[in-house]
């Protein structure tokens, strides 16, 4: 395990026992429904969940990254609940931790405490069909009018959108100024011209819930700006240096998870009259998780510390990101096949190693975009 400055042994046990005790009964259930329970999330919020990285002055826990990233590590470890840590997380850091960053202070007063305690579910919007990859390719638009700003436009892919009290949606405030041109918005979901669109269906995850967003003249003042005009792009980008290393710690903990697993099958089922690890093959495939998921760990906390030292942390996010998302992908797809049969049967709980890894390629950045932008990081 990793060691850390401060002693935090004691807070990762009672996070890791919350999740088994609080999140993981009832989840073969939820999962099968697609259902999310808004009561779970007040819970966790009472816990201090929902306010990681929140300054204490505002109701949060007052965290760096990497003690961030542990406490989520612990949840993905024992919560059985993939999609609702994984909402969880887009709730800290495509929304709180901008609106701690930058938002004003009338802002921060009103929302980060609803939003540290629970009572509040955070969303980001800013993908779109037409952009993809390509985010600050942005079609939607804020054309200021008096008092307000009017907002136009589609956002898709909005994590938690279906069941969020709050939206940080990004548009373009000035056409012709490229990067420089995309604001940041706090859009309350009661705000008339807003429309949220029917729950998507997809692999794993089922838990989080995601759909598209629909501006249509929607109007909201202007000290609804996050930031400064014009400096939605650096807000994002620094949201997401947060969410490419801290979020992805859910996938240490469920490769963890996954690796006791498959130990434990190792050694109580027997074949051919010896215990499965004894054969070289699988105690091989083994010992490989193993490596796998220290390297990840490994790489993801010294993103986590480099963004705590306020050092420059791109590469490091883009390399960690990269790695976890395909290691957990490979590590789900070896449990199922290690336990063979049992392996593919839903009833198992093995198989959802895997489902709930894929998304972990495409989320927060393709695995083809973070391989560009270690590439650019080093001058190709």
């Amino acid at each position: 395990m990793i060691a850390f400055e401060w002693d935090d042994a004691e807070l990762y046990a009672r996070t890791l026992a919350f999740a088994a005790q609080e999140l993981a009964p009832g989840s073969a259930e939820r999962i099968r429904s697609g259902s999310f329970d808004r009561e779970l999330w007040r819970r966790a919020g009472a816990f201090g969940l929902a306010g990681l990285p929140v300054p204490k002055t505002y109701g949060g826990m007052g965290l760096g990254a990497a003690a961030t990233a542990h406490l989520l590590e612990a949840l993905g470890c024992g919560s059985n609940d993939a999609g609702l840590t994984f909402s969880l997380a887009a709730h800290l850091f495509a929304c709180v931790v901008p609106l701690a960053r930058c938002g004003s202070e009338p802002q921060k007063a009103a929302l980060l405490p609803r939003l540290a305690s629970g009572e509040l579910v955070g969303a980001s919007a800013i993908s779109e069909e037409g952009a993809g990859s390509d985010v600050f390719a942005l079609a939607t638009s804020a054309v200021a009018d008096g008092d307000d700003y009017v907002l136009h436009g589609e956002k898709s892919w909005v994590t938690n959108g279906p069941v969020a009290d709050i939206f940080l949606v990004y548009a373009r405030t000035q056409p012709n100024a490229g990067y420089f041109g995309v604001s940041a918005f706090v859009v309350e979901k009661e705000r008339p011209g807003l429309r949220v669109g029917e729950p998507i269906a997809k692999v794993g995850l089922e838990t989080s819930p995601t759909c598209s967003l629909v501006l249509e003249a929607c109007r909201v003042p202007k000290h609804n700006l996050v930031g400064q005009l014009g400096q939605g792009a650096p807000l994002f980008e620094h949201a997401m240096l947060w969410e490419r290393s801290c979020l992805f710690a859910l996938y240490l903990g469920s490769m963890q998870t996954a690796l006791d697993r498959v130990v434990e099958h190792a050694k109580t089922r027997r074949q051919f009259g010896r215990a499965l690890g004894d054969f070289q093959a699988v105690s091989h495939r083994i010992a490989d998780m193993k490596v796998r998921l220290e390297a990840a760990r490994a790489l993801l906390y010294r993103a986590c510390f480099k963004l705590d030292r306020d050092e420059d942390a791109r590469l490091d996010v883009a390399i960690a990101k990269l790695f976890v998302s395909e290691a957990a992908v490979q590590s789900g797809l070896d449990a199922m096949e290690l336990f063979g049969g049992l392996g593919v049967a839903s009833e198992s709980g093995v198989e959802r190693f895997l489902r709930d890894a894929l998304p972990a390629r495409t989320v927060s950045g393709t695995s083809d975009i973070q391989r560009t932008l270690i590439a650019r990081a080093l001058g190709l």
